[in-house]
């Protein structure tokens, strides 16, 4: 028995995603004339990101082109471009197009997502454990050397049932997004479910548990080891919190 932390803490296993994925779609069927910007690059809301022609626009460049430079260029006054704006801040994570490229018009040129979250798998027998905001640690597998530390963001609300295993997702989001970290990277997610100082210990194999009691044996001087009911606390497998019974 001694005084000491103890620190109970729940393991998951989850993926990197985006927390808001956006596909970005032109309002028309066209071709693409320049794109902008490249995959991981920081985007802000309103920027510009590609130009793009109608399919008339298109039509009408191409004719003009048989004819001369002067006759294209009086084409292109005469009918601007469309712009492709960011409509929100965030990272492009996916770039489909490039300069000549033909689209339809409910496809996606460009993808972005406003911040990489991790999606963490918790089993339902734990979810109660959960809390929003709760502080937590991610170690990705492709980085096991880093660890960042992280809060959950959201749990969602319906579970999901694979092999006969209840699960519900738990969001959650790293204080700071290293460069390196990649939408599918696989993590492991640590939630810190509670953390009590100076409390008294026991190791747990030393508890025996029996009929809703939980008793320790204690040795006396002179005397033969007595058995003792206690009520127990918070455990984290190897220790646990002896809350009376001990002095």
């Amino acid at each position: 028995v001694k005084r000491g932390d103890i620190k109970v803490s729940l393991l998951a296993t989850g993926t990197v995603q985006p927390q808001n994925r956006l596909e970005i779609k032109p309002p028309i069927a066209g071709r693409v004339d320049r794109v902008l910007v490249d995959e991981g690059h920081i985007i802000r809301r309103g920027q510009i990101l590609a130009w793009v022609s109608s399919r008339e626009r298109a039509a009408l460049l191409d004719a003009a082109r048989a004819q001369g430079p002067e006759e294209v260029k009086r084409w292109e006054e005469m009918y601007k471009p469309i712009p492709v704006i960011a409509p929100i801040n965030g990272t492009l994570i996916r770039r489909n197009v490039e300069p000549g490229q033909s689209f339809g018009d409910n496809e996606a040129i460009l993808v972005m997502s406003d911040r990489l979250t991790v999606k963490a798998q918790v089993d339902e027998t734990d979810i109660g454990k959960i809390k929003p905001a709760q502080s937590a640690e991610i170690v990705l597998d492709a980085y096991s050397h880093e660890r960042l530390s992280a809060k959950t963001a959201q749990i969602s609300f319906e579970a999901r049932t694979v092999s006969n295993v209840t699960t519900y997702i738990v969001d959650v989001l790293p204080d700071r997004t290293p460069d390196h970290m990649r939408a599918g990277m696989t993590a492991n997610v640590t939630f810190f479910v509670e953390l009590k100082t100076g409390v008294l210990l026991a190791p747990t194999e030393a508890i025996r548990s029996r009929d809703g009691r939980s008793t320790v044996l204690v040795k006396r001087p002179s005397q033969k080891p007595s058995e003792i009911e206690v009520k127990l606390g918070v455990t984290d497998g190897r220790d646990t919190e002896i809350v009376e019974g001990l002095l």
